[in-house]
């Protein structure tokens, strides 16, 4: 048995074998692509590498269900033990084991895509034993309660299946020691004025906000944004297999490692569609799935695409992305925090106090214009970004590490943990209607408050939840489990833009 990879989880497949006499020759059906037909030549090889015969007969090969796609090069380790065991040349039970794994012509096993999913998925059909490529095993590493066995080569796999040899069983990691190594390379000790923005970035990363950070060229938009993973909470070993799995699937894994913090996605501007959603003829997780479970930094964003930027919409709510193609339908989940980076006019300085504008009204209006009012809605943060001062990067004093601002985000994000106890919601960023009307009460005074700041900003109902949503982060972070105050609400609405301003 081995696994195809449907979507991030893996689907079972039984790979079947005829041999039959008659004229040599060797087929694989069952929906194979490319990668699997040239399976042919590399098992062929192998398994004459490797000491054994190649029966010289009309070889048949069946992946079942054989209207399941079947991509890629695992099945390259199932293919030759079941030609193997159909010619009898293995004698060990192979019955309640799964295969995975990339053959090279020599009879080794190479480094080999999707290896979490299928342990995952033996582990839950209960087979007892799993074989891997020895360059998988730090990957393999992160499962339990399953017997794993990182082979190098096809010779050492037949043995010990002929019990001629053992080998040692792969133990699982520590993880909760892995993150204690982690470390950062960005920190907010190293960044200089740019208070207001650091408070803002903090209010979402506490939240799960998404924030758009706005202002000329050198303000420190970009670097900012770098500090945001040494202010992230930890990975949950839950949520660390979730983001391994789609990291295997898309080959983006080191042979030595797993994912134990959270991502940092940061795709150039001219990224694609297919490379920010995911997607192809064969689909594969995009950017903003790769940036599952952490953070999505768009820097020059009215740079990208109009259509890119319009692809953000649906997966900024819903927090996962479908994929529709002839063949078949894959999901890939998406709940990211976005973070993007704009300048507020083509060269950069519209209402910079130090340098003059060049841009006319007609490019200013074009430029902002390539945001669209319902995208900026979905953003609950936006924060001017000013022009540090001399004298702030000179400063000399003492200034607020990341460790710090991480202590309190921590203290919110626990305090959130216990009022979605009994929900899917995780943060406030993700309240719906339902769990603002439950959590969040309003008493008369913000009531007013809201529906002055609701005419006099314009905002939509979107916009008006959104408020109240940062309103509720700011009041945890205030160490304000239960209610919010004017106060909150206040500096909620500061970061609302104004619907004259455009960007």
């Amino acid at each position: 048995m081995t696994s195809a990879v449907i979507g991030v989880n893996g689907s079972l497949v039984e790979v079947e074998t005829d041999i039959l006499n008659g004229l040599p020759s060797f087929t694989i059906v069952g929906l194979p692509d490319k990668a699997v037909e040239e399976a042919r030549e590399r098992v062929r090889s192998a398994i004459k590498n490797s000491g054994v015969d190649f029966p010289v007969k009309r070889i048949t090969v069946n992946l079942a269900p054989s209207d399941l796609p079947k991509e890629g090069s695992s099945f390259d380790m199932p293919i030759a033990i079941s030609i193997l065991a159909a010619s009898e040349q293995v004698e060990g039970n192979i019955d309640d084991a799964l295969f995975i794994g990339e053959l090279s012509l020599n009879g080794t096993f190479r480094l080999t895509r999707g290896v979490l999913p299928a342990i995952l998925l033996a582990k839950s059909r209960n087979f007892k034993k799993v074989f891997v490529p020895y360059d998988n095993r730090f990957e393999a590493s992160m499962v339990e309660g399953v017997d794993i066995y990182a082979v190098e080569n096809l010779r050492d796999l037949l043995l010990f299946l002929d019990n001629k040899k053992d080998l040692e069983k792969i133990i699982s990691v520590d993880f909760e020691n892995l993150q204690a190594e982690s470390s950062y390379e960005y920190d907010l000790k190293d960044i200089r004025g740019q208070e207001i923005v650091k408070r803002a970035m903090e209010i979402a990363v506490a939240g799960g906000h998404n924030i758009l950070l706005k202002g000329p060229p050198g303000s420190g938009k970009t670097l900012i944004a770098k500090t945001i993973p040494s202010l992230l909470p930890s990975l949950s070993f839950e949520e660390a297999l979730e983001v391994t799995k789609i990291y295997s699937i898309s080959g983006l894994l080191d042979g030595d490692k797993f994912m134990i913090n959270r991502p940092f996605r940061s795709p150039h501007h001219t990224t694609s569609y297919v490379g920010l959603i995911g997607g192809s003829a064969n689909p594969r997780p995009g950017e903003i799935s790769l940036a599952h479970r952490g953070v999505l930094f768009l820097d020059e964003f009215p740079e990208f695409s109009r259509n890119v930027l319009e692809s953000l919409r649906q997966p900024l709510e819903d927090g996962v992305v479908s994929i529709s193609r002839a063949r078949h339908r894959v999901s890939y989940p998406a709940d990211f925090m976005l973070v993007a980076a704009a300048n507020p006019c083509p060269c950069g300085y519209q209402g910079d106090s130090a340098r003059d504008c060049i841009c006319t009204s007609h490019q200013i209006l074009r430029y902002q214009k390539r945001l669209s009012g319902p995208l900026l809605d979905r953003i609950d943060i936006h924060v001017d970004v000013p022009a540090v001062r001399t004298e702030k990067l000179m400063y000399d004093g003492e200034v607020e590490d990341s460790s710090a601002v991480r202590s309190r985000i921590d203290a919110a994000l626990k305090v959130q943990r216990v009022r979605f106890s009994r929900v899917k919601t995780v943060m406030n960023g993700q309240m719906s209607a339902r769990d603002i009307k439950e959590h969040i009460a309003l008493s008369d005074e913000i009531k007013d408050l809201m529906r002055h700041a609701s005419q006099r900003l314009n905002l939509s109902a979107r916009s008006f939840h959104k408020v109240l949503k940062v309103s509720r982060t700011i009041a945890d972070l205030d160490n304000n489990a239960r209610n919010i105050e004017k106060v909150h609400v206040l500096e909620a609405l500061q970061y609302r833009p104004r619907t004259d301003e455009g960007l």
